[in-house]
């Protein structure tokens, strides 16, 4: 078997240096084009081209080790390809392998997470532990107590965990990278993106601080189901606000009650909480969730109205009534029985 290998190592550096191109090519032809598997494959940092062509061949995806030396040194590669992990196929060509390991397109093992548009801390807490990512009290003493240096968190209260301030998107990171601390800064690192200088123009144009502005968004996005509707729920919350008149958010209390009950009893809207809008008047001291980037713009662009009331319509598609007064409110609630 020895002799047979030599031989055909020594007829592949003839057809070589003979110019048969056609001989080169066959041998550096996938190794099985049908195959679907991927392998590991680790390129040492100083391999030589003679070692990585034998760690290929070891592994079944080249033919022929002088093959594959002869095809680098025509691409003028050779000593070129880069150490790393890469995922490989036999279904690939050896020059394809070359171009891969050249290009240092090396594999990196990452975890993706998403974070809904309007979840809370906790529930956010609840993913990333049930995804084996995080530790809670590592995680939950990083949002309380690290000095974080961003501008929209200067005056922020850090007693509510940054609450509303970890960007609800779908997130990508290198396994090995994965810690609370890294996880935390990275969705800081998108909201401080979404939220832009035209932002904090637009909150000092109309009054608000930042917090404020998040905090109403968070209700916007709780109370909201269509997001062609949150401008003029923001405008319900804003005109409320003008006259000093309870927001009466249901969800503020849930946030309270750490659950999304869909009917509130008179116990609960009594619960004596900061955050409950049906006792206090204005915002609640911090956002309630997480909103989104439609939220955080219809806190604040709201319609121009004079709503201060919006029940959901009895149709089930999200979509509610808008009303100025509480009779005409009432009226809409009569619908739905």
């Amino acid at each position: 078997m020895k002799k047979i290998g030599l031989i055909l190592s020594l007829l592949i550096i003839l057809a070589v240096s003979s110019g048969c191109a056609a001989v080169l090519e066959k041998y550096n032809a996938p190794v099985d084009e049908t195959s679907t598997d991927l392998v590991l494959v680790t390129v040492e940092p100083g391999s030589s081209t003679t070692g990585i062509a034998n760690t290929l061949l070891d592994l079944g995806l080249i033919q022929n080790v002088n093959a594959f030396k002869a095809k680098a040194k025509l691409m003028e590669v050779d000593g070129k390809m880069q150490a790393g992990d890469y995922q490989l196929s036999k279904a690939m060509s050896t020059e394809e392998i070359i171009n891969k390991l050249v290009d240092g397109d090396v594999y990196i093992d990452t975890v993706k997470f998403t974070i809904p548009e309007g979840y809370e801390i906790r529930q956010i807490a609840d993913r990333l532990e049930e995804m084996g990512l995080i530790d809670r009290a590592t995680f939950y003493d990083i949002l309380e107590n690290y000095p974080f240096d961003y501008r929209f968190l200067e005056g922020v209260d850090r007693q509510y965990d940054l609450e509303g301030y970890l960007f609800p998107d779908t997130y990508e990171i290198a396994r090995k990278d994965v810690s609370e601390l890294n996880i935390i800064t990275m969705m800081l690192d998108r909201f401080d993106e979404i939220f832009d200088d035209s932002d904090y123009d637009r909150a000092e144009e109309i009054g608000m601080s930042v917090n404020q502005v998040i905090t109403l968004a968070s209700i916007i996005e709780r109370e909201g189901k269509l997001q062609e509707e949150f401008p003029i729920i923001s405008s319900v919350f804003h005109n409320r606000v003008d006259i000093s008149m309870s927001l009466q958010s249901c969800a503020t209390v849930q946030y309270v009650l750490q659950e999304r009950k869909e009917n509130l009893t008179n116990d609960d809207i009594a619960i004596d909480s900061p955050f409950n809008t049906y006792l206090y008047a204005g915002l609640p001291p911090a956002p309630i969730a997480s909103p989104g980037e439609v939220a955080i713009e219809a806190a604040l662009y709201p319609a121009d109205t004079d709503y201060l009331y919006f029940v959901l319509k009895e149709t089930n598609d999200g979509s509610h009534y808008f009303n100025s007064t509480l009779e005409g409110h009432n009226r809409d609630k009569a619908k739905r029985n």
